[in-house]
């Protein structure tokens, strides 16, 4: 009789799954007619049901545990494929480009110095942006549209009527919002075919060497030194280049931090910070709205130009724009032996 019972049970399953019926109703309902037949084996008279069933109450118990592993392995297989599914229909950086994409970038795959190949690097590379402030707005504007395939912000700050002049990458209706958020969300709308990863907190020493290890090239738009420190001891460590970027009123300034491939670090131009109120916050000495656009503008054509392999990088040089007059000058720069972070007997950090 258990099995006439056990085909039963699968020629519900089987017949359920043929008419259509919903994997969790074949499941209840065979879970309830075993739970039927094993609460009748508990009963006082349950020795002339075992016999009329074929078993007792420990053998119909060992067929409901076996059903459960089953249903359980079942279920595990379909929420694997399932997320199988999902992984292969997300889109991927990694991917060939769409037709919409070949339209999209059409402009940079004709250029020499980048064409299609540099176009699939762009698609493949992860950059880090600290900040979505003045200098981070244009350069995550300018990277996503570029179709840079995976972009990271991370910024603790709101969005503030006080931003707007220059922030053009926030609208008035972010006001209050969490930068990353309005940032992030202004990327996808320009740019569906990227990835952006938003993180809603300071740069920390606890978290940024985790954090720079999933990126290749890191940009610093930050507005405080002790971030731009951190940041160039854990690109140091990590052998990734840095693109920094600063700016003050109408003067702004730009290099390439990458001592792992000829160029100095950051502490080897700036040893030590300024003291307090040497170099003034724009909250205090304020900045003319367009600087910060022409500064990362050219934080992301920097990056552009490391990840396809194009012209010189600004590695060793350091370009200083003075707005107010329209000049710009090069410094050069070299390594110091003795520079605590990428010197001789540096320590090593942010492994």
């Amino acid at each position: 009789m258990i099995f006439a019972l056990l085909l039963a049970a699968l020629v519900l399953w089987v017949g359920g799954g043929w008419l259509g019926w919903p994997r969790g109703l074949r499941l209840g309902l065979l879970a309830l007619g075993w739970a039927a037949i094993f609460g009748l084996l508990l009963l006082p008279s349950g020795d002339g049901l075992a016999r009329a069933l074929g078993g007792g109450a420990a053998a119909w118990g060992a067929v409901g545990v076996a059903g459960l592993l089953v249903a359980l392995y079942a279920q595990g297989l379909a929420w694997l494929k399932a997320k199988a599914r999902a992984r292969q229909a997300a889109p991927s950086p990694s991917a060939a480009f769409s037709d919409a994409e070949l339209e999209r970038y059409s402009r940079h795959i004709l250029l020499q110095e980048l064409g299609g190949p540099g176009q699939k690097k762009l698609k493949s590379a992860r950059v880090l942006v600290i900040g979505a402030g003045g200098l981070g707005a244009p350069a995550l504007q300018y990277l996503a549209a570029a179709g840079v395939g995976t972009i990271g912000v991370i910024d603790d700050d709101k969005v503030d009527v006080s931003n707007l002049h220059r922030q053009v990458i926030h609208p008035d209706a972010a006001t209050g919002q969490p930068k990353v958020q309005s940032a992030a969300a202004a990327m996808q709308a320009q740019n569906p075919h990227i990835r952006v990863r938003p993180y809603q907190r300071r740069l920390t020493g606890e978290i940024a060497a985790d954090l720079f290890a999933d990126y290749d090239l890191i940009l610093d738009g930050s507005d405080n030194f002790d971030t731009r420190y951190l940041a160039n001891r854990v690109a140091v460590a990590q052998g990734k280049p840095l693109i920094s970027g600063a700016m003050t009123q109408w003067e702004g300034q730009i290099s390439i931090w990458d001592p792992a491939r000829g160029g100095p670090c950051y502490e080897c131009v700036f040893a030590e910070a300024p003291a307090p109120g040497m170099v003034p916050a724009c909250a205090v000495a304020g900045v003319v709205g367009p600087l910060p656009g022409v500064i990362g503008t050219m934080m992301a054509l920097e990056a552009v130009k490391l990840i396809v392999g194009a012209g010189e990088p600004m590695r060793g040089r350091m370009l200083i724009w003075d707005g107010l007059y329209a000049e710009a000058r090069v410094v050069r720069m070299s390594r110091r032996e003795d520079c605590p972070v990428c010197g001789e007997g540096a320590q090593a950090v942010g492994q």
